[in-house]
This record gives C-alpha cells, sequence and structure tokens, in this order.
C-alpha cells in the first residue's frame, strides 16, 4: 500500500519544523517555503536539457531563493565505464562532487528537477538513490518542481548558484540499494522480481535504445513504464499519487519480494525506484544502474522479445 503520509487528497505533511530525518521522501513547495533559509537545508537543483529543463543560465535567470545548481548530464552524477552507459560513478568521486556543492553529512537536501516531464523527473530520482547509496538519509525530491514551485506562485530569486564552502561529505556506500548483474541473473532463478521501467515498446524489443546493443527486456521481468507513474498539471509534472498503486497492481508486483528496478542506463529506473521503495513501502529494492546497457553487452544473456500473432502482440519469447 501506499505510505500513510501520502494518504488523503491534499497530502497534507506536519506544518512543524522538522529535524533532519523527518524530511519526506516526496517534498511539497509549501513544506519547502516554510523552511528556506533553515540551517543545514540544501535546496539543490538538478535542471538539465533533459525534457528542455533547462541548464546553467535557465538557472541563473529563475530558481528557488537560496538554491544550489548541478547539472544532473554535466557534472559527473552518471559515468561510462567498459562500454556501459549511466553507472554510478566512484564514492570517492561523488564525496568530492556533493562536498564541492557545501553539502555534507548533516545537511537535509531537497532534490529540484525541473518538472517539465516524466525523464526530467527521473533525474531528480536517479540524485536522491545516488545520496540513498551514499548513506545520506535526509533528502527529498520537490514534487512539481520548479515549474511546479513557480505555477504554486512561490517567491523566485535570479543569479548564479551561490554554494556554501567546500564541505566534508563522505559516504557510506549501501550496497544494498545497487544490482550488480550477477544478482539480476540470480533473481531470474530466484524469488526476487525484476521490474522493467521502459515504455512498452522497449519492453516488447519494438523500440531499442542506442545504449543497449540487443532489443527487448530481461526475461521474467514485469514492466512498470516510469512515465505513467507522473501526471501533467498545468505543464508541470507531478507524482501520481493517487494511481500509483493501481499501476503496481496492474504490474503484478509483490511488496513483499525482492525487487530490482532496471530499464536502459538506470535513469527511467529510479523513478520506478523511488516509487516502490520510498512511496508504495517495498522493503527491499535495489536499482541495477548498468540496466539493458550491461546486461546486452554479453551475447550469452538472454533477451526476450514479444513475438507477433496475426493482428496482436503475443507474450514474450527468449
Amino acid at each position: 500500500m501506499i505510505k500513510s503520509w501520502l494518504i488523503g487528497a491534499s497530502l497534507a505533511l506536519v506544518a512543524t519544523h522538522a529535524a533532519a530525518a523527518d524530511i519526506p521522501p516526496l517534498v511539497e513547495a509549501d513544506w519547502l517555503a516554510d523552511r528556506l533559509g533553515d540551517d543545514d537545508l540544501v535546496v539543490l537543483d538538478v535542471r538539465s536539457s533533459i525534457d528542455n529543463g533547462g541548464d546553467r543560465s535557465s538557472f541563473e535567470s529563475a530558481h528557488i531563493p537560496g538554491s544550489v545548481y548541478s547539472s544532473y548530464t554535466g557534472d559527473g552524477w552518471r559515468e561510462s565505464r567498459d562500454g556501459v552507459t549511466g553507472l554510478l560513478p566512484p564514492a570517492s568521486r561523488m564525496e568530492r562532487l556533493i562536498g564541492g556543492l557545501g553539502i555534507d553529512n548533516d545537511d537535509s537536501v531537497v532534490i529540484v528537477p525541473a518538472g517539465t516531464g516524466a525523464t526530467d523527473f527521473g533525474s531528480a530520482a536517479r540524485v536522491y538513490w545516488t545520496f540513498k547509496v551514499l548513506g545520506h538519509d535526509a533528502v527529498g525530491i520537490l514534487d512539481g518542481g520548479f515549474a511546479g514551485w513557480r505555477q504554486q506562485g512561490f517567491e523566485v530569486a535570479a543569479g548564479p548558484s551561490a554554494p556554501g564552502d567546500i564541505a566534508d561529505f563522505k559516504a557510506t556506500l549501501r550496497e544494498d540499494l545497487i544490482a550488480t548483474t550477477a544478482e539480476v541473473e540470480a533473481a531470474r532463478d530466484g524469488q526476487a522480481q525484476l521490474v522493467d521501467a521502459r515504455p512498452e515498446d522497449y519492453f516488447r524489443g519494438d523500440n531499442q535504445s542506442p545504449a543497449a546493443s540487443a532489443p527487448g527486456t530481461i526475461p521474467g521481468a514485469r514492466n512498470l513504464p516510469h512515465a505513467s507513474l507522473l501526471t501533467s498539471r498545468d505543464s508541470a509534472y507531478y507524482l501520481d499519487i493517487d494511481g500509483l498503486q493501481s499501476r503496481i497492481n496492474g504490474a503484478e508486483l509483490d511488496q513483499g519480494i525482492q525487487t530490482v528496478a532496471f530499464c536502459n542506463t538506470g535513469h527511467w529506473a529510479a523513478t520506478d525506484w523511488f516509487v516502490l521503495s520510498e512511496v508504495a513501502g517495498f522493503d527491499d529494492v535495489a536499482l541495477y544502474d548498468g540496466s539493458m546497457s550491461e546486461w546486452t553487452n554479453d551475447d550469452s544473456r538472454p533477451v526476450a522479445v514479444a513475438k507477433r500473432g496475426i493482428g496482436k502482440l503475443m507474450e514474450l519469447f527468449e
């Protein structure tokens, strides 16, 4: 079931100032507005060209007051290694990146996407997952992103990013949140469930990412398209709280089973990971950051595609 703190038409949150550990995974604009300027609160804007979200110059033209900018696509939140796209960089590199933004282990971080699309939300979800992997739990995502903030009439500032002094951020790696290829292979033969976050045409093999060497999906995977978890309201994208449970039920996912989310490069899958782990209350969810980019770089690994029947798509076949 969807976590109780999200139940209710208005998703009302506690209005009193919260300690770092009390930051909700999904932050509403009024929650953030009440806390702007608080000590140990960092508003991290990660907008990029994804879904026409903008860049540093866009940030400098308009942003949430006091926020810090880091480009999701340009500042090293992901990297390519050995022909695999979208991998988590080494912890030491992430410590330098995050510390360089003035963020230390005592800070609460609210991640702000552009709010311009479902793939853009994945940027915030991937950065959120990264903080969690590094052992930093005081983190949340602004629902609606900057577009939603502006849409709701909250204050907007202009000017360059103003991070604090370089901080000493230390990672405590949580390897249970990262699925390796070996673990994915074991999941196929065990009790774990694999969740493909890509659109259905990728899942069935009708479309193929340049990052993957073959079309199709990992055999046995269920499909929970990341974009189906977002909804647009007046051109700002919010998590579709009211529809999440039905989408999860439609994918026939079991909350009590170990779950691994994947996509092409571990970006769209971050949205599924966030929804299942942080909102829907699944207890054991990992993200396969190598995803189909890594899975398909070895021809010995099986891939399932949809077999076409007369006038319809039939079940998936290896």
